[in-house]
């Protein structure tokens, strides 16, 4: 029998991070820093505690418009090199610091060229920050590159991720409004990874249903599903001890599809009614590949272990169950075999135990 982990205890846990957006992360006082540094005078608030606040606020207001305009004043002072290259090291240094040992983090390059920059060079900027923050934190970090599915850059954002694959890149997504933006319009660039055996995750089945995860996985081959919560809209008799699955859901869970879920931002977007409701539940229990992620965490005003934390007090989960999630992210990343492999059994499975049990003691 083992005490319920709390949050000071799952920090200490060695975590894997599969969904966070580098945007979407960018610290405070940094905001109000690089404002500054490049002239930019849009911000909302010039105190870094305030500019918190007004973050987290309109993130939670239920106004799409105002939570959209939070990601234009961080990717409005991510513009140069060194912006660029700062936020990636501190999101090293801030994953780090939560007891994150791998993540792989994501951002949209066609975003960042305000000033001229070339793309090549917002890659080289981010990978180096994150190859940075590692050495010095301990953490190893792999840069998604992310197309906007509303714009035309695709394969173009395809191809650096081949091209950079052995620099940090490890694969590649893409983002934003699903409804009317089918995965399917990028399908050549989908076509051309696969033919380059790159890795790709697809947002899908978060702010639409089943069949934005049915072309992301039939049509365009994706190796994860970016949330993928609405996988549940294929699952019958869920309040019954014999939920049935749909053709869908069986195949997601046959194939071993992981589920990048994040369930702060899930309710902020309106995937979820709560945590305690959310779908990450259920599909823990029919054991779909789950795994528990941040993606936006300035925004959400949350932290890995916090995430973690809420699903505890939501299922009373113990830490069995969150080794579980944990090594499923891990099974899931896009790096080699070997390297999952040694942190699942030389890093993961060893810190649970260690947090599990002392000695012949369970965790006080």
């Amino acid at each position: 029998m083992t005490d319920r982990p709390t949050l000071e205890d799952i920090r200490r846990a060695p975590k894997v991070l599969l969904h966070d957006h580098l945007d979407g992360g960018v610290r405070p006082q940094t905001v109000v820093d690089l404002a500054r540094a490049g002239g930019y005078r849009n911000l909302p608030a010039e105190d870094a505690e305030e500019l918190r606040a007004w973050f987290t606020s309109a993130a939670d207001s239920g106004s799409l418009e105002r939570y959209l305009e939070t990601f234009s004043h961080t990717v409005g002072v991510m513009q140069s090199e060194d912006a660029l290259r700062r936020v990636a090291y501190e999101c090293a240094e801030d994953l780090a610091a939560d007891g994150v040992v791998y993540a792989e983090v994501r951002f949209a390059p066609e975003l960042h060229t305000q000033t001229g920059l070339p793309l090549e060079k917002i890659v080289e900027a981010v990978v180096t920050g994150f190859a940075e923050g590692g050495r010095e934190h301990g953490i190893r970090v792999g840069t998604l590159v992310t197309a906007m599915r509303h714009q035309a850059r695709s394969m173009e954002i395809a191809e650096l991720a081949v091209r950079y694959r052995d620099a940090g890149v490890v694969g590649f997504d893409i983002a934003g409004a699903e409804a009317g933006y089918p995965p399917t319009r990028h399908l050549d660039a989908f076509e051309y990874l696969q033919r380059e055996n790159a890795h790709f995750t697809i947002h899908a089945g978060e702010g639409f249903g089943l069949p934005s995860i049915w072309q992301a996985i039939q049509w365009c081959g994706a190796d994860r599903l970016g949330h993928g919560v609405r996988i549940v809209d294929d699952i019958t008799d869920r309040d019954t001890d014999r939920p049935q699955l749909g053709r869908l859901a069986a195949y997601v869970r046959d194939k071993r599809i992981p589920l990048e879920m994040c369930p702060t931002s899930n309710l902020q977007t309106g995937a979820a009614r709560s945590i305690a409701e959310h779908p990450i539940g259920l599909l823990r229990s029919l054991y779909f590949r789950v795994t528990v992620n941040t993606d936006n965490r300035l925004m959400s005003g949350t932290t890995l272990s916090e995430e973690f934390a809420k699903l505890v007090g939501a299922f009373d989960y113990d830490w069995d169950d969150l080794r579980w999630f944990t090594v499923n992210a891990m099974k899931s990343a896009f790096i080699g075999f070997d390297e999952r492999l040694e942190l699942i059994n030389g890093v993961i499975k060893p810190g649970f135990d260690r947090l599990k049990w002392h000695g012949d003691r369970p965790l006080a």
